[in-house]
């Protein structure tokens, strides 16, 4: 049984979704509510895995939350959602909605995961790496899915959505349960999200999955994810996060060059 909620299949629909992604702003995107079969997406909020079993966790300057690929150790339904949403058929749906022929996933961390975060998590604005750095394949859409029911206003956490000169904060969507948000990964998608003030009981919750296309010969040399500072960060965040970053994208893309591999 597909997990995903058929609606979004529907011809009418789609065409009201191809529309939407390219008229957005502040870069091109969609927001789908109800993207899962509700009980699907019920038993996914119910079955989550626990912080703990995670298989990376970050917590520095510009990024505390954790991030799980290890599917072997998740409820079954993860996988299955993974390679559902892995498949040709949803493929060729989202490269019909996007209008970017050719996308897939990959089998490995950089394909798709689960996100984390307790109350203070964050994930400072940035765009991503844009180059699988194994495979060498441009990475073109990411496609997030929310599992958090009764989500408040004042918890944060929305992932927002900022202008290419990093200069105005253009939109804000909240992670409400069940909504999917897609968008285009380029070099002015600035996303993140800001700190959460949360009951210690509950988390922010989410599905990632990232989609390629074969290496375009205008695609930007490569980079991993480039944090910048918000406007209304710190003195010490502005000026630490620009050399931090310098310095991790000089290092990486030697190591690129050198062909030793890194996730």
């Amino acid at each position: 049984m597909s997990l995903i909620n058929p609606e979004i299949f529907d011809q009418e629909k789609m065409a009201q979704l191809k529309s939407d992604f390219n008229s957005a702003k502040p870069y091109r995107h969609l927001v789908i509510d109800g993207f899962l079969n509700k009980e699907n997406a019920d038993y996914m909020y119910s079955n989550f895995p626990a912080y703990d079993l995670f298989n990376k966790k970050y917590k520095g300057l510009n990024e505390f939350k954790a991030e799980g690929s290890n599917f072997q150790d998740f409820d079954l339904v993860f996988a299955q959602m993974r390679d559902e949403i892995a498949s040709e058929y949803f493929c060729k749906w989202l490269s019909t909605v996007t209008g970017i022929e050719n996308l897939y996933s990959v089998p490995d961390a950089l394909g798709a995961g689960l996100h984390q975060g307790g109350n203070g998590s964050f994930l400072d604005i940035h765009i991503d790496f844009n180059i699988h750095v194994e495979q060498n394949i441009h990475r073109r859409i990411n496609l997030l899915v929310f599992f958090n029911k009764d989500w408040k206003d004042e918890y944060g956490g929305g992932t927002e959505m900022w202008n290419a000169d990093m200069t105005k904060l253009e939109k804000v969507v909240l992670p409400n349960f069940n909504r999917c948000v897609i968008f285009e990964t380029n070099e002015i998608s600035y996303h993140g999200y800001d700190k959460i003030k949360i009951p210690e009981n509950i988390s922010r919750k989410s599905f990632y999955s990232y989609f390629y296309t074969t290496l375009r010969a205008d695609a930007s040399k490569y980079h991993d994810t480039v944090f910048k500072p918000r406007p209304t960060d710190s003195g010490m965040k502005k000026a630490l996060t620009p050399v931090k970053e310098a310095a991790k994208n000089t290092v990486k893309s030697v190591l690129k060059k050198l062909g030793i591999t890194f996730k």
